[in-house]
């Protein structure tokens, strides 16, 4: 339990041992000193932030009231030149509408008295073997290469010959 005298006893006894008779009035007034200067640090904050915060309304004021001293000139608005082509479109009339129309029934128009109708027939060939093929070559140099199995290829030795064989 502890109670203010026994404080004040304690601190008297630490502060009595080594120190000079009015080292304890000094402390005190320097402790004093020093909440006021904290004191009268802070009531000069607040007195500068008001006054910074109406100057700053006041040169906002001014600046909305005041009117503008010099007047520029209007500037003529100029056209940008323009990049495409406006196109606009409307639906034919119905006379230039192109439409076509079945036969009526089954009518052939012909120039021609005489129409030769040509009919091709399924089969008729077979194919042939590798020696069937170098046999068609008579005697040109080639070469029958296979690249798979059911893949050849057929190499000349000479460009020329190439050419003559299929050109027939």
């Amino acid at each position: 339990m502890n109670n203010r005298a026994d404080e004040d006893d304690l601190l008297a006894a630490m502060l009595a041992e080594g120190s000079p008779p009015d080292f304890r009035a000094a402390l005190l007034g320097q402790t004093l000193r020093s909440a006021r200067r904290r004191r009268r640090v802070r009531q000069a904050r607040r007195v500068g932030g008001v006054l910074i915060a109406l100057l700053l309304t006041a040169i906002v004021v001014k600046h909305k009231l005041s009117k503008p001293s010099v007047i520029l000139p209007l500037v003529a608005k100029q056209e940008a030149p323009v990049n495409y082509n406006l196109v606009r479109t409307q639906p034919l009339s119905a006379n230039e509408v192109t439409t076509t129309r079945p036969f009526s029934g089954m009518q052939l128009l012909s120039s021609v008295s005489a129409v030769a109708e040509v009919a091709t027939a399924n089969g008729g060939y077979r194919q042939i073997d590798d020696h069937e093929l170098l046999a068609l070559l008579s005697g040109r140099p080639a070469v029958l290469i296979r690249t798979g199995p059911h893949s050849e290829e057929l190499v000349f030795a000479s460009p020329e010959d190439r050419k003559s064989v299929l050109a027939n």
